[in-house]
């Protein structure tokens, strides 16, 4: 691209310099500058009007030499507006054959419906953790603006089947509807649904009366941007010294991170068919762990989620304990009694699946 913008910077200067020289050239033959300028343009530009003056021999001379000047000038700049044109489209076809690529061999990623204003900052979160995803959208200036910023996008209707299967929506696990149109995000739901039983579709809902027609479509969860801004609003209000706790550090310290300060961590315990939880209780685990953590919240098998579970609560295949302890600790318990996949904690993520 910088040397077809070389090419036509070149091309113009040599062109107006042949344009002056000639200029100069009939004045100095006794012309007037407007009979030399109107000769200059009729010359270059090949109208062939005819000369207006006399013309000698060494004149006509000259007159060749500015034909031959100006339209060699005049190509260059040309040749240079060409060559940008199909350096930027193969450029973009590249580049969209790249990204294509790039999105066929993706899987366990995250899609994203919508580049508005959710939609950014839900990607910058991802880029940030090193999630995988794609994005999807049909305004080709914020498809512009993503690929700028390394992103992988698909342009187009999120709600268009074809589109979801370009994204490998069958290899996905996650798909994020966040448009600001709630039909729009019903209609994506029941698409991806469709196309992806397993898929886990966390949908955008503006108004209350959405969120259940959201459910039913197939969306595991829906999140009201409204209700979310109003509930922090309230704590700002009503627990303003424990916000300005966790803002702390100018704005750069995460709830995961003061943890993390205190050796604290938050993991989960699966609860696996080779396990010997199974059947325990959940106040029998602690008592296992000699105080080293607490269970903060049970996840039953049926995706259902206790908050600080009763110490009486029976364990069954396919249980997950959330526990808060001493970092190393709760590893060295998970060796001896179950299979254990470590969570990376991200603070506001987290504590919403706990309320």
């Amino acid at each position: 691209m910088k040397s077809s913008i070389k090419r036509v910077l070149v091309g113009a200067g040599f062109f107006l310099a042949t344009f002056i020289a000639a200029i100069t050239g009939y004045m100095m033959a006794g012309w007037t500058l407007l009979d030399s300028v109107y000769q200059v343009v009729i010359t270059v530009f090949g109208v062939g009007f005819g000369e207006i003056g006399p013309m000698t021999p060494q004149l006509r001379v000259f007159t060749m030499i500015v034909i031959i000047a100006g339209c060699s000038s005049f190509g260059y700049i040309l040749s240079g507006f060409l060559q940008m044109i199909t350096e930027g489209e193969i450029k973009r076809a590249l580049g969209v054959r790249r990204m294509m690529r790039e999105i066929d061999t993706l899987k366990n990623h995250v899609i994203i419906c919508g580049y508005g204003r959710i939609g950014q900052i839900l990607a910058r979160k991802m880029h940030e953790a090193g999630q995988p995803f794609v994005l999807i959208d049909n305004d080709t200036t914020r498809t512009a603006e993503a690929e700028a910023k390394g992103y992988l996008v698909q342009q187009g209707s999120a709600t268009d089947e074809s589109v979801l299967e370009a994204v490998g929506i069958n290899r996905a696990r996650f798909l994020a509807t966040v448009l600001p149109d709630d039909a729009a995000n019903v209609f994506i739901t029941l698409t991806a649904r469709s196309l992806n039983p397993n898929l886990i579709i966390l949908a955008r809902g503006e108004y209350p009366s959405t969120e259940k027609k959201l459910l039913q479509a197939g969306a595991d969860k829906v999140v009201s941007p409204a209700a979310i801004g109003a509930l922090r609003m309230s704590h700002m209000i009503t627990h303003p010294a424990s916000l300005d706790f966790l803002d702390q550090a100018h704005g750069r310290e995460t709830l995961n991170e003061i943890l993390a300060q205190i050796d604290i961590q938050i993991d989960e315990l699966a609860v696996t068919p080779t396990s010997n939880l199974i059947g325990s209780t959940v106040g029998n685990v602690e008592v296992r762990g000699r105080g080293t953590f607490i269970v903060v919240a049970l996840r039953k098998h049926d995706g259902s989620i206790l908050v600080h579970p009763d110490r009486e609560t029976f364990l069954e295949e396919g249980d997950t304990l959330i526990l808060m302890g001493h970092q190393g600790d709760i590893p060295k318990f998970a060796k001896h009694h179950a299979m254990k996949r470590q969570m990376q904690y991200r603070g506001a993520k987290f504590s919403g699946r706990l309320k």
